[in-house]
């Protein structure tokens, strides 16, 4: 097992994105909804539009559903960024609130901005799993690095972890992505999480763009030690992500959700429950004399039955039983007990 910071707890991320608009009164009040539904941190974007995409990048079509048809993705993502002075005061939004400012920078004086801001983890988005040299320059800023691993096959995976190895960073975590909003139901294949982390050996989660929770609380069981899901203030606000977030109450009962699963998983030990041990006696059953027994007769077949309480001799000891003799009187529907033969 590589070195890893996930251990404990699972760690969720409310994903706020770019669905702060660009005001940074909204962003911070994504940072009060994710603290008070009990996320771990609450994750941005940082990236220059210009650096981003070329002026001629179309939109995609879940973007063209929810934005204008007139501007370009580009022109689009230029509303959406976030300048330093913003990063740093919601940096410190955060350190007030007690969560982790967490982000994704999408190019290369992005990452730079975020090591000067001393984050401690990098999310990687899908889209840069081959971007070999940008996933070099993050490795070799020292950070925790999250990878999302949308669009890729388990080869180009491995190849991505191998760039960041070899640049000297082992402190990695695979999230199982699909990259598209909403992601179909049937074409998420939750099961590609265990088969990243039985062929590399680190920590594994999920990042979720289904539209309800569902999923996400089924990757928990499954064995996800990361979730990530977009947080929005209001799904009918104006923007590219707001139809595929969870409004604030939904994000609760999914924080909610994951931590009663992940405390009902247990240490995976087969033994009594401390809850049931008080009904042991109470549901089990004992052998019980089914007729009067007389003292120093042999125990027949057909002179025990089984019935409650659990408190005797146990029904799986019955030939062991027929072997014995009384050695006192004992009465029909007597529970039996071993001082009771010879």
């Amino acid at each position: 097992m590589k070195k890893s910071t996930f251990k404990k707890k699972v760690f969720i991320i409310a994903e706020a994105g770019v669905n702060h608009n660009g005001d940074i009164k909204l962003a911070k009040a994504l940072i009060d909804q994710a603290k008070k539904a009990g996320a771990d941190a609450v994750k941005f974007q940082t990236f220059k539009a210009d650096n981003l995409t070329s002026r001629k990048a179309p939109k995609s079509k879940y973007q063209l559903k929810s934005t204008s048809m007139k501007e370009s993705q580009q022109e689009m993502l230029k509303k959406l960024e976030l300048d330093e002075k913003a990063h740093k005061e919601l940096l410190r939004y955060c350190q007030k609130k007690k969560i982790m400012f967490l982000s994704s920078p999408f190019d290369e004086q992005s990452l730079e901005l975020l090591v000067k801001l001393k984050v401690k983890m990098i999310k990687v988005a899908s889209g840069e799993i081959t971007n070999f040299p940008f996933l070099e320059k993050i490795a070799l800023a020292g950070k925790t690095i999250i990878l999302s691993t949308g669009m890729a096959t388990l080869k180009e995976v491995k190849q991505a972890l191998n760039v960041l190895y070899k640049a000297g960073n082992e402190d990695v975590a695979l999230l199982h992505c699909v990259t598209e909003y909403p992601a179909p139901v049937e074409e998420v294949n939750l099961k590609a999480m265990d088969t990243m982390q039985k062929a590399f050996k680190v920590p594994v989660g999920y990042s979720d763009h289904t539209l309800d929770i569902e999923i996400a609380i089924a990757a928990v069981a499954l064995g996800a030690g990361i979730i990530e899901k977009h947080l929005t203030l209001d799904k009918n606000m104006k923007g590219p992500d707001h139809k595929a977030s969870l409004d604030p109450d939904e994000f609760a009962n999914l924080v909610k959700s994951i931590r009663n699963v992940e405390k009902a998983l247990g240490n995976g030990i087969k033994k009594p429950a401390l809850c049931e041990k008080k009904n042991i006696d109470v549901v089990r059953k004992s052998l019980v004399a089914a007729d009067d027994i007389l003292k120093n007769a042999k125990i027949k077949r057909e002179q025990v039955v089984a019935k409650r309480p659990g408190n005797g001799i146990p029904p799986k000891d019955l030939e062991r039983l027929l072997k014995k003799r009384a050695r006192m009187n004992i009465k029909k529907d007597d529970v039996l007990q071993w001082g009771q033969f010879l």
